[in-house]
């Protein structure tokens, strides 16, 4: 779907702004934010994702600054002396170090507040379906204490559905699947309200996780978070690629302590993967079994979409298809789209404010 025009695919009718409009917007724009456990997306309204970080942050022990945020900071990761601690602050899709996002707010809004803007923005944030009152409400003070005047909520797969061109607003049971880092989402919209969504911690960092668990115990090598995330890029997968692949891997002997190199392959990688990969169907397959029969034929006539970066991994489609017998159909650009949906709400909040939660 194209960021320029969100209405594809919906019966909302929405309004190019006036030029009463166009001339507040060069003095105060909105923003939607995709605060993600991995990554964090920013989209500034009517000009599409500005900002596209690591959710990482470099903090000095000592003085408690923030010394790098984003990509500087994911280069940084495990290799600073003890005066400098790197932190995620985002932990299954949710606060939790709040000082640590108020800082990488802070640094990202005032990065994307060089794009025209003397006031303060409103801010549109995407959240797990799941989140609580108290998660909430650390995030709405948490983008407070990083210069937003106004915040808003709005669910995750609401978003990726506004993302991906689905329409949300019409009597159809569009469902779909947002496999992200911290979270994945599973949910059924239709008639701009949610028929159904869960939320389960399993996803892309437990697929990481995965990886470190099943290289130290069968292999005795500890590996990193972030070369756990490499291989599971290049060699990961839900079903057999055919031809087997290696790829040589690098970490610590938990036996001698010293460094170690060892070549893996990708049937040992998707071994490691396959638990919270079936985590994930099982979460399909309640959603599917929690249906009514005028839904279940939509879903059975559309398909199910898939979003979120965890959507990428190889086969993952296939095989949910095989387990559940209903097409899976990957979103374009999966990575996006709920920072695109979140956008689509900026762009247009007078129509679509009812979507948001908070």
């Amino acid at each position: 779907m194209s960021v320029a025009n969100p209405s594809i695919g919906m019966g909302i009718s929405l309004r190019a702004p006036s030029w009463l409009q166009r001339k507040f917007h060069f003095f105060s724009h909105d923003l939607g934010i995709d605060l993600g456990t991995a990554n964090t997306l920013i989209y500034a309204k009517h000009k599409g994702i500005i900002l596209n970080e690591p959710s990482l942050v470099a903090i000095d022990v000592e003085s408690g600054k923030p010394l790098a945020v984003g990509k500087t900071a994911k280069e940084m990761f495990g290799k600073t002396s003890g005066g400098v601690r790197c932190a995620r602050p985002m932990k299954d899709g949710v606060i939790a170090d709040f000082e640590t996002t108020s800082c990488m707010m802070n640094y990202m809004l005032g990065q994307v507040r060089s794009y025209g803007s003397f006031f303060k923005p409103r801010t549109i944030i995407g959240v797990p379906s799941g989140i609580t009152q108290v998660e909430k409400r650390a995030v709405i003070d948490a983008a407070l204490n990083a210069g937003a005047r106004e915040v808003r909520l709005v669910e995750e797969p609401m978003a990726a559905a506004l993302g991906a061109g689905l329409p949300v607003d019409q009597a159809v049971g569009n469902m779909i699947v947002d496999i992200g880092g911290g979270t994945t989402e599973v949910a059924i919209i239709s008639m701009c309200g949610t028929v159904y969504s869960h939320s389960i911690r399993v996803a892309g960092d437990e697929m990481d996780e995965a990886i470190q668990r099943y290289l130290k115990r069968q292999f005795g090598l500890q590996v990193g978070i972030f070369e756990a995330e490499r291989l599971k890029l290049l060699l990961g997968s839900a079903l057999p690629l055919g031809k087997e692949r290696y790829a040589r891997t690098y970490g610590r002997d938990v036996t001698s302590g010293l460094p170690q190199q060892a070549d893996v392959s990708d049937e040992i990688i998707r071994d490691a993967l396959n638990e919270p990969i079936s985590a994930i169907i099982a979460s399909v397959v309640t959603a599917l079994e929690q249906t009514n029969a005028e839904i279940a034929q939509d879903i059975i006539s559309r398909g199910i979409f898939l979003a979120g970066g965890g959507a990428l991994l190889k086969g993952l489609s296939e095989r949910l298809q095989r387990e559940t017998g209903i097409t899976f159909r990957r979103t374009q650009d999966p990575l996006s789209c709920v920072a695109r949906g979140v956008g689509c709400i900026v762009d247009n909040l007078s129509e679509l404010r009812s979507l948001c939660i908070a």
